[in-house]
């Protein structure tokens, strides 16, 4: 499982470290404070333990710099900089630490500088997945091939949650079944695939994900994963947004398969805008539950980080502030129409 990831002059980040619990993750900000890069590096990190692609080249795939000129990965007016990751490994005493070095002018990720236990990070597999913003299940079959066969200008994290859906299936345990039946009654049927097409099938027929509202996508999303093994004990989840097209109601289903996961030994990182997100947690989470929030925000121009277990201890919370806001607007208004 991860440990910490640690960033200097790297992207927005001037120097920030970051403990991760084993558990659930939780990173809120304003826009720009950086959660989204913090995701994508540590994606990058794992999937390469895997893959056994080159940590520089999976990297400049997944932020996908401007004329993918990694160099351009530094943070602005600095000449280098470096992220790395820790992992603990269960069969060693010591923990893993890799590290990627940037300079500003480097244009080819072969150039970039790999340091740390890298050949020894590379013979621990580690299952990871990248759940971006936008939903791929259904654009899926022409995405693939278009991205296979031409250099296309995506992240690969686009192409990667589609090879990860595509997966054969496995054999469910009495848990994993738990967590699928949550589902199927959240999205009132199970996900099915034809022809690298996905269908969501139940008493009234096979309905192709084209025509699904994206909320229910994403709940489809998440049975495919559960049911063909990605998310299993040792596993990496990385989520952008999980509320995204999700309506509010159906947070609490999310919420509650989160934590099941992370109670199966599924390590989980996710961002956040979303007070309902937020609360759902605060309110289904046991004591026994490893969840920490994290809370990026602006010190002058630098980015830092507040981390905490419990939730009414979030400071700053960017998210209660601006509710906290439009409830006392509410309240202004209401007041004053009172004198009318």
């Amino acid at each position: 499982m991860l440990e910490k990831i640690k960033f200097e002059k790297f992207t927005a980040f001037d120097s920030l470290e970051i403990p991760l619990s084993t558990g659930i993750n939780i990173f809120i900000g304003a826009n720009g404070t950086g959660k989204t890069h913090i995701l994508k590096a540590i994606y990058a990190a794992c999937d390469v333990a895997k893959s056994q692609k080159s940590l520089a080249e999976k990297t400049n795939r997944v932020f996908l710099p401007s004329g993918e000129q990694i160099g351009r990965l530094v943070k602005k007016a600095s000449l280098s900089g470096y992220f790395e990751v820790t992992r603990r490994v269960a069969d060693r005493h010591k923990s893993l630490t890799i590290r990627l070095s940037l300079t500003n002018h480097i244009k080819e990720p072969e150039k970039a500088t790999l340091s740390g236990a890298y050949k020894q990070w590379l013979q621990y597999s580690l299952e990871s997945v990248y759940i971006p913003v936008k939903d791929m299940m259904a654009n899926a079959p022409g995405f693939r091939s278009l991205y296979n066969l031409r250099h296309i200008h995506f992240e690969e994290v686009y192409a990667d949650i589609i090879d990860r859906v595509f997966l054969g299936t496995l054999r469910c345990t009495t848990r994993q079944k738990k967590l699928l039946n949550i589902l199927q009654r959240a999205m009132d049927g199970k996900i099915i695939s034809k022809n690298e097409e996905f269908f969501l099938k139940n008493k009234q027929g096979e309905l192709e994900f084209t025509l699904l509202a994206e909320g229910i996508r994403k709940l489809g999303l998440l049975w495919v994963l559960i049911q063909n093994g990605t998310l299993l004990n040792g596993s990496i989840l990385c989520w952008d947004e999980p509320e995204a097209n999700l309506n509010p109601k159906l947070m609490r289903t999310v919420v509650e398969i989160l934590l099941e996961l992370q109670r199966i030994g599924v390590q989980i990182l996710l961002t956040t805008h979303d007070y309902v997100v937020l609360k759902e947690f605060d309110l289904q989470a046991k004591n026994t539950d490893k969840v920490i929030f994290h809370s990026l925000y602006r010190n002058m121009s630098k980015i830092e980080i507040a981390s905490t277990d419990n939730y009414l201890n979030i400071s700053p919370n960017v998210i209660d502030e601006s509710f906290g806001s439009i409830v006392d607007r509410e309240i202004k208004k209401s007041m004053t129409n009172l004198g009318k």
